[in-house]
């Protein structure tokens, strides 16, 4: 059984794609995946399933994985831990469990941790992902493989940050998901009518991301979420907020929470809440509205295989 990481984008969402850095941190929870040798491709995900030569999203994916590793066809079972298509990279934690189980496969003799391995994985990882997103910055598949909290660019890829302390975090699924190619796209054709609205955020929120590395390294948890609750103001001015997504950020920060913003795409999906130690109060504000939501911890043991 492989496993990988799924994340949240702590900073940084949607100006990483024009080239500033972003924030990211794996989840103590993510996907799982199991592969063994098979004539022809078969990849099964819950109720979902698939078989090579369909023409389905997942078999292609499967395909274009299996490519870049240079691995035979493969009969792949997988299983998510977290709402899928909600901003918690739960497609590039997929591709990176299905990666790993692929190479334990074909190689089981080679040793996860090595840089040549993981480079690997991140390429297959890669493979996968544009099948889903066409041209993803990366971010979600290197927080996946690297664990803990990231500095990413798509430049110089992922840089570890070392956490003084773990975050706590509360999560709820604020609205139907919405596509991360569209959300991308829509930004994009903002960026040509308004290059100079799109240019000042991107700065904006490139500040707002250095500055929350230091309170991560230095464990200062107001000042990340302070951070967070800017980050969010940028993101709406860029259109990909919602009624859904402010609703479910007031809620949070009355219960408590140090910050709380959209993580991922935008337009539906979650928010995610920074507790100063705690996020059960948040998370019963939130059950209060029946929105569904969890408890994740980054920089804390993970979860059991």
């Amino acid at each position: 059984m492989a496993r990988a990481a799924a994340k949240v984008i702590l900073l940084g969402e949607h100006a990483v794609v024009y080239g500033a850095p972003a924030l990211a941190a794996a989840l103590d929870r993510g996907a799982r995946a199991t592969a063994r040798k098979a004539a022809t491709d078969r990849l099964t995900l819950g109720e979902r399933g698939s078989v090579g030569g369909d023409g389905s999203e997942l078999a292609r994916g499967l395909e274009a994985l299996r490519a870049s590793l240079s691995a035979p066809p493969q009969e792949v079972t997988a299983e998510l831990e977290m709402p899928a298509g909600a901003g918690l990279g739960a497609s590039a934690a997929l591709g990176v469990a299905i990666a790993r189980a692929v190479l334990e496969s074909v190689s089981p003799a080679l040793e996860p941790g090595e840089p040549a391995v993981r480079a690997r994985v991140l390429e297959a990882a890669a493979a996968w992902e544009r099948v889903f997103h066409g041209n993803p910055s990366g971010i979600d598949a290197a927080a996946s493989e690297c664990g803990g909290c990231i500095r990413y660019t798509r430049a110089a890829g992922p840089e570890p940050i070392d956490m003084l302390l773990p975050l706590s975090l509360a999560i709820a699924v604020a609205g139907p998901p919405a596509s991360t190619r569209e959300m991308v796209e829509s930004v994009a054709r903002l960026a040509e009518r308004r290059p100079d609205l799109v240019g000042k955020t991107v700065a904006g929120i490139t500040s707002l991301v250095d500055n929350a590395r230091l309170c991560i390294e230095a464990g200062d948890l107001p000042g990340l979420g302070k951070l967070m609750d800017l980050n969010q103001m940028l993101l709406a001015g860029l259109m990909v907020s919602t009624p859904g997504i402010e609703a479910a950020c007031d809620t949070a920060r009355r219960a408590g929470a140090l910050g709380a913003k959209l993580t991922g795409a935008g337009g539906g999906g979650c928010v995610i809440a920074l507790a100063d130690r705690d996020a059960e109060p948040i998370l019963a504000a939130w059950r209060a509205e029946d929105l569904h939501c969890f408890a994740a911890t980054v920089g804390g043991p993970e979860r059991p295989a």
